[in-house]
C-alpha cells in the first residue's frame, strides 16, 4: 500500500520508452475521461473570450496575428495552467527529457468543417516563420540541428479522420527534411486554397514545401499513421517527427480542437536574444511571456520563469 507521502511514478514504462525512442511518438494516452474533458473544455472555452490578462493582445495589424494570440493561454487561464503541469503528462515528459522540465509554449489548434489539413512539417528551432531560432539547446549555434521540443497534443474534442486528426510518419525524427534558415512567403490567400498530393493542405498562410532541403522530395504518405483520439487523450512526439493533419471533411458542428503543450529541459534557451515573436504576418512583444517550470527545478537560470498566472494565481497551488 502506498503512503500519502510517496510519489507514484506516472512516467513511461520501459516498453513505452523504447517505442518512443524508435518511433518518435507515443500514444494515444489517456489524461482525462471524456466527461472530465467535456467539463474542462466547456469552462476553458468560455474563459478564452476574456483576454484582459492574456499574454498577447488581439491586434488589428498583421493578417497572421490570430495565429499568435492563441498562444500561451495557460499563462492566464487557471485550468490550462493546471493542464501543463498535470503529472499524467509531465512525468511522462520527464521520462524522455529528464526531471527538470519547462513548458515554454501552448497553442490551440482548431479545425472546423471545410478547413484544410496542415502541411507535412518538422520543427527544430522554430525559426521556420521568422528565420530566427526560438530554441537553442546547449552547444548549438543557430545553424545546428538539435532535438527540437517535445509536443504533447491533447484532444479537447474527439479527433477523427473525418474532422482532421493528426498524422505522423514514425521514425522520421532523426533527419531534417526542411531547412528552417530558408525563407517562406506569407500569403493569407493561400489558406484553404491549395491541394497538395491530392489532399487540401496548407500551413496557416505559408507553403512549408518552400523549406525543403530537396525541392523534389515528397513525404511517403503510405507510411503515415492517423492518430484518432477520444476527447481527453493525448499523443507525445518530437517536433522533429514528420507530422501533419487531415482536412476536416465533416459538416455541422463536427469541429476538432487540439491543445498543444511544448516542453524542453531547463538547459534549453527559449527565445534567445529576442523580445518579440514574429510569425504569420504579425509581431508581438514577449513582455508578458514567461516559461513555466512544470516539473523539477531550474538550476540553469537561462530563461524568464513564472510561478504565477498573469491573474496572480500561484501555478503549483492550482
Amino acid at each position: 500500500m502506498t503512503s500519502s507521502t510517496e510519489r507514484v511514478d506516472l512516467g513511461l514504462s520501459p516498453e513505452e520508452l523504447a517505442f518512443f525512442h524508435r518511433n518518435g511518438y507515443i500514444g494515444p494516452l489517456t489524461v482525462y475521461t471524456p466527461e472530465e474533458m467535456d467539463r474542462m473544455w466547456k469552462t476553458v472555452q468560455r474563459q478564452t473570450l476574456d483576454r484582459s490578462y492574456a499574454a498577447y493582445p488581439e491586434v488589428d495589424s498583421g493578417a497572421g496575428a490570430p495565429n499568435i494570440f492563441n498562444y500561451d493561454r495557460h499563462l492566464d487561464i487557471d485550468l490550462l495552467a493546471r493542464h501543463v503541469c498535470n503529472r499524467k503528462i509531465v512525468d511522462k515528459v520527464a521520462s524522455i527529457l529528464g526531471p527538470d522540465v519547462l513548458c515554454w509554449r501552448t497553442e490551440f489548434f482548431p479545425k472546423y468543417p471545410g478547413d484544410e489539413g496542415t502541411d507535412w512539417h518538422q520543427a527544430d528551432t522554430f525559426a521556420n516563420a521568422s528565420g530566427k531560432p526560438q530554441l537553442l539547446w546547449p552547444g548549438e549555434s543557430e545553424d545546428d540541428f538539435g532535438a527540437g521540443t517535445l509536443t504533447v497534443w491533447t484532444a479537447f474534442t474527439e479527433s477523427t479522420r473525418e474532422n482532421g486528426c493528426l498524422q505522423i510518419i514514425p521514425g522520421t525524427q532523426h533527419t531534417m527534411n526542411y531547412d528552417e534558415t530558408k525563407h517562406m512567403d506569407y500569403d493569407q490567400e493561400r489558406i484553404n486554397a491549395e491541394i497538395k498530393d491530392g489532399v487540401p493542405r496548407g500551413f496557416f498562410g505559408y507553403d512549408y514545401r518552400q523549406l525543403q532541403v530537396d525541392p523534389s522530395w515528397r513525404p511517403n504518405e503510405e507510411d503515415a499513421v492517423s492518430l484518432t483520439m477520444e476527447k481527453g487523450q493525448c499523443v507525445i512526439f518530437w517536433s522533429t517527427l514528420m507530422h501533419a493533419s487531415l482536412p476536416n471533411t465533416g459538416t455541422g458542428r463536427n469541429y476538432r480542437m487540439g491543445f498543444a503543450t511544448r516542453y524542453v529541459p531547463t538547459k534549453v534557451r527559449v527565445y534567445p536574444d529576442t523580445d518579440h515573436i514574429e510569425e504569420y504576418g504579425g509581431s508581438i512583444s514577449l513582455e508578458k511571456w514567461a516559461a513555466v517550470l512544470a516539473r523539477g527545478e531550474d538550476t540553469f537560470k537561462h530563461n524568464k520563469i513564472t510561478s504565477t498566472t498573469l491573474r496572480g494565481t500561484p501555478i503549483h497551488s492550482l
